[in-house]
């Protein structure tokens, strides 16, 4: 296969075996990249002259981008993309960009050019988190916005959380990122503690998201089961969990959809901590099993 490539990129350059692929028209590559992914479309790039000139075309990279791609730029200075071509603003999109005081963030999937969405705790509203007895802020690598939440002990326990963009249509899961036990690093390993953990075996915490267009969702499970421990130990304890609460569906950007989610044990008879409560995600649904572990509704 690779002799067969070679020489058909050989041709109109000196070759005596006839046309290749050097001798197909920009325009005709740029045709084809239009049904390609993005890294399918680097990849080709290399081959020659040719498939590099389309793989820059603005029509190629403006395919790739979401109709309301406008929206995310809005978030960022105009000097970080003024004068940019279609290629550069799709890989500066397909970054992480902040807003809400760098509480949430937006980017592209690389490979389809969609928009996800991920939610800091420190976006939400959190029942007690001034008050250092129950609540505390823990920095750490393993949150892409580098903190995360930790609840030593409530009775009361309630994160409700909130945002309005303008989606474009497309099939959504909401999930929170969330860990029993906290950790810490001793020597280069990873060390989990569960002193606090207690609590979230007897009763359900309850998921739940709603949508400005009236659609509903809702989840309830335990997030401990110390019922349930085997030879491998706990499941659910020491690692992060994605819950997913529920599907939303958008048929278009406009208007922006309004989008409520929360997670609750109020039944104060038992009290429940050792949690870190790290984000939310918005993610494409056919995206979301590829990109993490989520736990699904049973």
């Amino acid at each position: 296969m690779g002799a067969s490539l070679s020489n058909l990129t050989d041709g109109a350059n000196g070759s005596t075996i006839g046309p290749g692929l050097g001798d197909i028209p920009e325009s005709c590559v740029a045709c084809v990249f239009l049904y390609l992914t993005p890294p399918e479309i680097c990849n080709l790039a290399r081959l020659n002259r040719a498939f590099r000139g389309a793989a820059s075309s603005d029509s190629v990279w403006e395919s790739k981008l979401p109709a309301n791609y406008q929206d995310l730029l809005d978030l960022l200075p105009p000097e970080r993309y003024k004068n940019s071509s279609k290629k550069d603003i799709f890989a500066l999109l397909s970054h992480p960009v902040p807003f809400d005081d760098g509480n949430k963030e937006v980017w592209l999937d690389r490979d389809t050019g969609r928009i996800c969405m991920a939610i800091s705790a420190r976006g939400m509203s959190i029942t007690g988190i001034e008050d250092r007895r129950y609540w505390n802020w823990i920095p750490t690598e393993e949150s892409r916005f580098h903190v995360v939440a930790y609840l030593q002990q409530i009775w009361w326990f309630e994160v409700d959380g909130v945002v309005k963009f303008h989606f474009p249509a497309d099939v959504y899961t909401l999930s929170f990122r969330l860990h029993l036990g906290r950790f810490s690093r001793r020597l280069g390993r990873r060390v989990p503690n569960f002193e606090h953990t207690h609590g979230w075996d007897i009763k359900p915490v309850r998921f739940q998201l709603s949508t400005s267009d009236g659609q509903q969702a809702s989840f309830e499970c335990c997030l401990d089961e110390t019922d349930c421990e085997d030879a491998n130990g706990n499941h659910k304890r020491g690692r992060w969990i994605d819950y997913k609460v529920g599907e939303f569906i958008v048929t278009d950007s406009e208007p922006a959809t309004e989008v409520r989610f929360s997670m609750k044990q109020i039944d104060c008879t038992h009290s429940k901590g050792g949690l870190c409560v790290d984000s939310v995600f918005i993610i494409p649904s056919d995206l979301k099993g590829r990109k993490r572990r989520v736990l699904k509704k049973p």
